[in-house]
């Protein structure tokens, strides 16, 4: 298949490395397009007010692989590789492999769900990979999942346009319990701002945070009540695979705000 990669963790990144190299291995046509340092958290920002600049990227990857570091966001490198630099559309555009966890309400700051959401805007089925530890090293497994998961659509194309959100714990090949289809759950921070002072005696502030996850969830989505949230099922070990989509209309409001009337002067 014809692959398209980026991330939010830039080009020095581990996860990238692992997931590109792993693929071109096997026979895939891989193209790299990512942010020349880390961008994390920088949800689906476009560079407008100043040019984008991309470089060739050699010795880092698979020599089958073709990279460029771009100094834009990840939906600059997702935007930048399908209509400038690739001569055709790729069948897949990947994120990753994210060093930390994806999850619930996250998604909403996260470059890595951004670059391949990106790609679904553009019309091409898109997965979002990450490895749910900050510092665990080991991306091989989620790489080899990825592997896995590519190969499958390439026999059983996805039935629709759509994301995949991908989250995969981090531990051993052996040690994951399996993989189950999920929706998104809740991951809320309690925001807490360190308050600090530099040197030349001004005020700054750290944003730091603590995460919840037992969060009541919210009602009225229309999504199967059996199907677990990916929050819950990456604590027992198993890789979360959450489908999503770009369209944010809450269906049950059109219903429930339509008898509302406007009095225009």
């Amino acid at each position: 298949m014809k692959l398209l990669i980026s991330n939010d963790d830039g080009i020095s990144a581990l996860g990238i490395r692992a997931l590109a190299n792993c693929l071109a291995e096997v026979g895939h046509d891989v193209t790299v397009v990512c942010p020349d340092r880390e961008r994390s958290a920088t949800g689906h920002g476009l560079t407008l007010q100043q040019p984008i600049r991309a470089e060739i990227v050699e010795s880092v990857f698979h020599p089958a692989v073709h990279a460029w570091a771009c100094d834009g966001t990840p939906s600059d490198c997702v935007k930048l590789a399908l209509w400038a630099l690739l001569e055709s559309p790729p069948d897949l555009v990947l994120s990753g492999i994210n060093q930390g966890a994806n999850l619930g309400t996250e998604i909403l700051y996260s470059g890595t769900v951004s670059a391949a959401m990106e790609g679904m805007i553009e019309g091409i089925p898109s997965i979002a990979l990450s490895l749910t530890s900050h510092t665990y090293k080991d991306f091989q497994p989620a790489a080899k999942f990825a592997q896995l998961l590519v190969e499958q659509l390439a026999v059983k194309p996805l039935p629709d346009l759509m994301l995949l959100n991908v989250n995969i714990p981090a531990i051993k090949w052996e040690d994951i319990a399996g993989v189950t289809l999920t929706r998104q759950g809740v991951r809320r921070y309690v925001d807490v701002f360190d308050k600090r002072v530099d040197p030349r005696g001004k005020t700054y502030y750290w944003l730091t945070g603590e995460v919840l996850e037992e969060v009541e969830q919210p009602t009225g989505l229309n999504l199967p009540p059996n199907v677990p949230f990916d929050v819950h099922v990456i604590r027992k070990n198993y890789i979360s695979i959450t489908p999503l989509q770009y369209n944010l209309t809450y269906g049950n409001a059109l219903e429930q705000l339509s008898g509302w009337e406007f009095q225009l002067p």
